[in-house]
């Protein structure tokens, strides 16, 4: 019992002497600006400092003091914090930077980092620490001209405008290492001062590409407002600062994306040395970290910027927030009524059903008069004319008028028949064509739809293999892993780019097809809207509804049910043969009772003599003449009684031809049923891979971050990295395709019932589901 308490007495007084010695560090900030955008950095890099330094000091931070840009008020600031309680300094911004560099002694630790970049810090390369007491330069690895070479591997511009802040050009000599740069080549440029507001429209006249030098303070108004400005002149931009600038819609940065918390760590270690004793000038200058040129895809397609192939294997491409759509982007509903109006195949099928009402009017002028009209000059020869007495002059012309007016025929009765229902079966036919065409427009659709996503996963993928490079070249590094993995891990970033290029050449012929049924230039550039179930354009079309009775195997039997009725209702197949079957009844009948129906037409003819002339024309005196015009009128009534058998053979032929067309519709009856009960299960099949599909990416993604955690630290061999990679790829594209693969299953179905809910009207379609309900309801 004494040996405990004399145990707890000495714990209790090493923690009380511990807490007693636990020193208190205050920490000054000085900055160019202290402004509203920077404050949640400042607070990450006090934490970052605090968890750091941890049980070594208790940190106290001062409020940020700025300087406003001025170099001389920054002078004041540093001068009034060294005479203060301030236990260390951390400088930010240029000016700060250019002040502390001009200072000779330094009576507190101070930190130095700022945006000035290694461009005006000449250092020798064996220099590793300033060797200055008291003080610490963090240099990264910023540089404009580095940048500049960078934006000219992509873009090969011819006058870059450079964007600095107002500030700049007094503080640093940044025009005359601009001057220095483009000194020997062939591109120029225009030194461009920001303003606050990010308008630059009246700056950019005579500048092909613009480069963001400053403007890390910008407000998110004002950046927003430079990005639409650069954008809408269709000028390829490039920024100095951060990644973050490439994802709010610059095209492109040198600059990767996670050197901030690199910063801050660093940062945070250099206080945490200065604490334990070591002087800063002993603290490492240089922030090693590799620069990785990012490219905006967005931004690229809204400024019609070429990328090229060759681009993938050394540029991250992302996306953007201004999230640019073609002016062509096409959404399901566009190209279904553009295939409609605009496909050829449809406009030739539609000549089909103007022919047809040509072949009725055709047949339906049996019954019209037939009134012809002709006129005759005769000359006889002299010597038959002198003895006609005046009957046949040796010259004479005549005019004849004749009319026949069919009263009654049951062939061309039976025509005008045969030849309607042949054109209500020729609408019928364009009718198929359409639903046909329809379908075929949304399989070009959600093809376009399925290869644009498969591009973009691709892309994604690329960019985990660049990931999965980096972990393996600085497992190399570090001895922790082999050159095989490195090498590995290279050719399959080789294997992905192939794959990717393959990709986005897929997407393009989805999108040459496209542009053919749409009847557009087959170069035309398009794009696709994507389609969600219950979203967007499916968000009133009951899509949502339909899936839930599909996912009920009580409803879904009576739903099948419903569906066939629907089909066949509805089906142009079978009102085609409806109407053809009519045809071929009326033949039938024609050929059959029909010919004991006589044929009555009447008949009539003028004739008028015009001139009479020579010999003979003058009548000899006692022989009657002839009136001038005389003319003459009939009824003809005619029964065939044998016509070579061609009316049983007519008759024959047409049963036969009723046979093959009830044949065929059973047929169709059939495939019906076949197609509508098969596509629901297709459909049910797909319910199912949308849910699990979506359980197996969230966990392939999990699989992959944590394999990829444990190949960094040597836990798990490559192959597991290059299996949890595959994986996540199949199952982000399964996930991928699962919607748009239900919605392509639902066009099917719905050109099998005939029936496209999207080029519907709204009380339609509440009349059929009301009909589906009802059916249902019936059945239960």
């Amino acid at each position: 019992m004494r040996k405990q308490l004399v145990v707890v007495i000495f714990l209790l007084t090493a923690a009380i002497s511990n807490a007693q010695s636990t020193k208190t560090i205050t920490i000054g900030l000085l900055a160019d600006e202290n402004s509203v955008e920077n404050a949640p950095l400042l607070e990450k890099l006090q934490s970052e400092i605090t968890a750091v330094v941890g049980q070594d000091a208790n940190v106290v931070f001062e409020t940020p003091i700025e300087n406003g840009f001025d170099l001389g008020r920054a002078k004041a600031n540093y001068l009034a914090m060294e005479s203060s309680e301030v236990d260390i300094i951390l400088a930010f911004g240029v000016i700060n930077n250019i002040v502390l560099y001009q200072q000779k002694n330094y009576a507190k630790p101070v930190i130095v980092f700022g945006s000035v970049n290694s461009d005006f810090i000449p250092l020798p390369s064996s220099q590793k620490t300033s060797g200055i007491d008291n003080i610490a330069y963090i240099i990264a690895p910023f540089s404009y001209s580095k940048d500049l070479d960078a934006f000219n591997t992509i873009y090969e511009y011819k006058k870059v405008g450079i964007l600095v802040d107002n500030y700049l050009p007094d503080a640093l000599p940044i025009k005359e290492l601009f001057d220095n740069y483009f000194a020997d080549k062939e591109s120029t440029y225009e030194l461009l001062n920001l303003p606050d507001n990010g308008d630059i429209s009246n700056l950019i006249s005579d500048v092909d590409a613009v480069y963001l030098a400053g403007g890390f303070a910008l407000s998110d108004a004002a950046f927003k407002n430079l990005v639409s400005i650069i954008n809408e002149n269709q000028l390829p931009s490039f920024s100095a600062n951060r990644k973050q600038d490439v994802e709010k819609g610059i095209l492109a940065t040198n600059q990767p994306e996670s050197n901030i918390d690199q910063f801050f760590r660093r940062l945070a270690l250099d206080v945490e040395s200065i604490v334990n004793g070591t002087n800063p000038s002993e603290l490492p200058m240089l922030l090693e970290y590799k620069n990785r040129l990012s490219l905006n895809f967005n931004t690229a397609k809204e400024i019609k910027f070429p990328l090229r192939y060759s681009m993938l294997g050394s540029v991250d491409i992302v996306g953007g927030e201004n999230n640019f759509i073609s002016e062509n982007a096409y959404t399901l509903l566009d190209i279904m009524k553009g295939v409609i109006g605009l496909n050829l195949g449809l406009e030739a099928e539609r000549k089909n059903i103007d022919l047809s009402s040509q072949d009725v009017k055709t047949a339906k002028s049996s019954f019209l008069p037939d009134v012809s009209a002709s006129a005759t000059g005769v000359y006889l020869d002299p010597r038959v004319a002198e003895i006609s007495g005046g009957t046949n002059p040796e010259f004479s012309t005549s005019g004849t008028v004749g009319l026949n007016q069919l009263i009654y025929s049951e062939g061309a009765a039976a025509g005008i028949t045969i030849q309607e229902n042949l054109q209500k079966a020729q609408q019928e036919t364009y009718n198929a064509a359409e639903l046909d065409a329809v379908l075929n427009g949304s399989v070009a659709y959600f093809n376009a739809l399925i290869l644009k996503t498969n591009a973009q996963i691709q892309a994604q993928n690329l960019e985990v293999t660049k990931k999965n490079l980096e972990i393996s070249e600085q497992n190399f590094e570090a001895g922790a892993a082999g050159k095989s993995d490195v090498l590995r891990f290279r050719s399959q970033l080789a294997q992905n780019m192939q794959t990717l290029i393959e990709a986005g050449n897929q997407l393009n012929q989805a999108y040459f097809t496209v542009n053919q049924l749409m009847n557009n230039p087959i170069d035309t550039e398009i794009d696709v809207e994507d389609a969600i179930i219950s979203e967007g354009l499916f968000s009133n079309y009951k899509y949502q509804d339909f899936y839930e009775i599909l996912d009920n195997p009580k409803l879904r039997p009576n739903l099948v049910d419903f569906l066939i009725e629907e089909a066949k209702n509805n089906a142009p197949e079978l009102k085609n043969i409806g109407y053809n079957l009519a045809a071929t009844q009326r033949n039938y009948r024609l050929n059959s009772a029909g010919r004991f129906v006589p044929t009555v037409a009447l008949q009539g003819q003028y004739n008028l003599a015009l001139s009479q002339s020579g010999v003979g024309s003058t009548p000899t005196t006692g022989i009657p003449i002839a009136p001038d015009g005389t003319y003459n009128f009939g009824l003809n009534v005619s029964l065939p009684i044998f016509g070579q058998n061609l009316r049983n053979i007519n008759k024959r032929t047409a049963k036969i031809q009723e046979d093959q067309l009830n044949i065929q519709k059973s047929n169709i009856d059939l495939n019906i049923e076949t197609n509508i009960n098969a596509l629901v299960l297709d459909l049910t099949n797909q319910i199912a891979n949308i849910q699990i599909s979506k359980i197996a990416e969230e966990a392939a993604k999990e699989s992959l971050d944590l394999t990829q955690n444990a190949y960094s630290q040597g836990a798990v061999p490559l192959i597991q990295l290059i299996d949890a990679q595959t994986n996540y790829l199949q199952s982000q594209i399964a996930s991928a395709n699962a919607n748009y693969n239900y919605l392509l299953a639902s066009m099917q179905l719905e050109r099998a019932i005939g029936y496209f809910f999207l080029i519907n009207s709204e009380d339609n379609n509440q009349d059929f589901i009301q009909r589906a309900q009802e059916f249902i309801l019936s059945r239960n």
